[in-house]
């Protein structure tokens, strides 16, 4: 699919399907829209009225122009309320222009929307990731017919953004990352393994020059990586701590570590998910690591003036005989030791070590990223992630990254005094706290495995995955955090 900006005007511009935006407070073809010819301009006010369209965000509709027009059909997309628009309703108005594309069966596509804040780059930006992420179809698993059906998108024509080539081919690369995540998390735990996923990382490396240091148990055993060899235990697969590093040519002008969790499947181990648990979508519980790689893929092809460390403890959760038992004793790379009370808390553990390592390497700041608890879920919903840090700057530069990403995050408490439902009589702490306040909880567990480095925790368990298509993210995994992560990298 070709993706350009162009500075045709709306009336001139020949083609499938030609798609305008408009705002919610009083629709009206005035500016751009009074070029349109009489009867192109007359099927727009037909198609208004007779769809009773107000512009709400995320609507949309579209008619046929009729013979003798260069535009075949042409459609509309809410932006809602000019003031409150954002890069990521710009984002998801393309998308719906998108989907509109496909479902006319359109091969070419004109698309005019608004200026953010006067920003060409941005604008341009986010209307390309918009297009491109709504468009990736992840059709590896499925025999190819229904794709047969549909002629495919060839050409998006953004009108009005010529000379924006270095936004387009930097939403392109993001996209790339997205797309990376979002396949690796929609795997089955068949495909995706703790194996192939050292095989993903380095074909990353092959591919844009990263250093790459791939850790096997014996390594892991010398380092005291206990925590997460715990997890390990039951697993026929051999555990891989992945370390992917981005050096730019220069000096670096900060050191960063991106950390993500890597269980390609959780059973919970001996405390095994039962009925009703979600054990069937534990192939999800990769999905910081899948984000951890998707950023790497992005930050190399962007190649920003920071080092970056992207890390990732990966392994399954299972069972057999040698899987660890509740009331186990595991001591994590920095000597502390954890009483496992629950061994479906296991993703933590093998984070414990992961921040140990990333701190050794001398950033300035660290950031994690796991699908971590259903506490979190049951606090934010399904659409928004936690996040948690000591850091009131650290937390702000991640919140700030997110804002123009569209990706939603909420600051939570780490409230120290619920970490005395950790205590262990055995041990420095046991993995788990009581029920109430089990995401705070689970981060303050965390904390205790960072010494000194700025450190912020993301709870993403729930925006990793879509059960039907929503804006640009299309059913299944969605690459939350990815475009967080690479802002955050950039700024």
């Amino acid at each position: 699919m070709e993706l350009r900006g162009i500075n045709t005007p709306l009336l001139e511009w020949s083609g499938d399907l030609l798609v305008v935006g408009l705002f919610e407070d009083g629709i009206d073809l005035g500016g751009d829209l009074a070029a349109l010819d009489e009867k192109l301009a007359g099927t727009l006010q037909e198609l208004i009225a007779e769809v009773e369209f107000k512009g709400k965000p995320d609507s949309s509709a579209a008619a046929r122009v009729g013979s003798n027009s260069p535009v075949r059909k042409i459609g509309i997309v809410g932006l809602g309320k000019a003031e409150n628009l954002t890069l990521d309703g710009l984002r998801r108005a393309a998308a719906a222009a998108a989907r509109m594309a496909k479902r006319e069966k359109a091969k070419t596509l004109g698309l005019s929307l608004p200026l953010w804040n006067q920003d060409a780059s941005a604008t341009a930006q986010a209307i390309a990731e918009g297009i491109e992420l709504t468009l990736h179809q992840d059709s590896r698993f499925k025999s190819g017919e229904d794709d047969k059906k549909a002629p495919p998108l060839e050409r998006v024509d953004l009108l009005g953004l010529e000379g924006q080539d270095a936004a387009l081919t930097r939403a392109r690369q993001i996209s790339l990352g997205v797309i990376l995540a979002r396949e690796l998390v929609s795997a089955p735990a068949n495909i995706v393994t703790p194996i192939t996923m050292a095989e993903t990382a380095e074909a990353i490396a092959r591919e844009y020059g990263l250093e790459i240091e791939i850790l096997e148990q014996a390594e892991c055993e010398k380092l005291g990586m206990g925590a997460f060899l715990g997890v390990a235990k039951a697993s026929d697969l051999p555990p891989k701590f992945i370390h992917l590093t981005y050096r730019p040519a220069g000096t670096p002008r900060k050191k960063l570590a991106i950390v993500g969790k890597g269980l390609t499947f959780d059973s919970g181990g001996l405390n095994i998910k039962g009925a009703g648990s979600g054990i069937e979508m534990m192939k999800t519980d990769m999905g910081g690591a899948a984000a951890t790689f998707g950023a790497a893929k992005a930050i190399a092809q962007i190649q920003p003036d920071v080092e970056v460390h992207f890390i990732s403890a990966v392994t399954e959760n299972m069972i057999s005989g040698h899987a660890m038992h509740p009331g186990d004793i595991l001591t994590a790379s920095n000597g502390k030791t954890i009483e496992i009370n629950n061994t479906d808390a296991e993703g933590r553990l093998t984070l414990a070590d992961a921040l140990v390592f990333a701190e050794k390497l001398g950033v300035e700041a660290i950031v994690d990223l796991a699908t971590l608890t259903g506490a979190c879920i049951v606090a934010l919903g399904e659409d928004m992630a936690g996040l948690w840090s000591p850091s009131d700057e650290l937390a702000a530069a991640i919140l700030a990254a997110a804002e123009p990403a569209g990706e939603k995050f909420w600051r939570m408490p780490l409230e120290e005094k619920y970490f005395d439902g950790m205590k262990s009589v055995v041990a420095d702490m046991k993995n788990t706290g009581p029920r109430a306040g089990g995401a705070i909880t689970a981060a303050l567990f965390l904390k205790q495995f960072v010494k000194d480095t700025p450190w912020a925790h993301l709870d993403v368990a729930g925006p990793v995955w879509n059960d039907k298509d929503s804006g640009y993210n299309n059913a299944g995994g969605t690459g939350f955090g990815v475009r967080t992560l690479v802002n955050w990298v950039l700024s």
